[in-house]
């Protein structure tokens, strides 16, 4: 559980960067990508990525900025990112200019359940995790290079053995 702002800042740079860095190698033509019919899109899991950080700042009693209807997954793979940027970025500010160490330890009613900040917002970065993990398999099948994200990827550790 984290004990300052200042700690989750840290690991949320961390996490929103690496998110980025796979929404920056999407394309236009592989946002539709998805495993089976009726489930989520490639597009559409990077859009619920963006939509989630406003969505886990609401339920936490942070104001950021709004980015519109989650159900209007844009067809531009850059605006996904942008968009995932500038909620990010939004949510940071929120905290820092909202919270001190001991809000993380105020409890509120989260999805339907008590749990304090701190909790809600390990459960953030985990549920960003969780996407990413869906979204290297599809951004495989659409055939785009996976970044690394805890380790290098197949193509990164290829590259470094052939560098000796």
């Amino acid at each position: 559980m984290f004990r300052t702002v200042e700690e989750f800042l840290q690991e949320w740079a961390m996490e929103s960067e690496a998110t980025l860095r796979l929404l920056h190698v999407l394309t236009d033509e592989s946002l539709p990508q998805q495993v089976v019919e009726n489930h989520f899109k490639l597009g559409e899991l990077g859009w619920h990525l963006a939509h989630s950080i406003p969505v886990f700042a609401e339920q936490v009693g942070l104001e950021m900025i709004s980015l519109g209807d989650y159900r209007s997954t844009p067809t531009e793979a850059a605006v996904i990112a942008d968009s995932y940027k500038q909620a990010s970025d939004s949510f940071v500010q929120a905290m820092t200019s909202a919270w001190t160490d001991e809000s993380l330890m105020d409890v509120r009613k989260v999805f339907g359940r008590e749990s304090a900040n701190a909790s809600t917002l390990r459960f953030l970065i985990q549920h960003q995790a969780h996407h990413r993990g869906q979204m290297t398999v599809l951004m495989r099948q659409a055939g785009l290079v996976v970044p690394g994200t805890y380790g290098p990827s197949r193509e990164e550790w290829a590259d470094m053995q052939a560098q000796g």
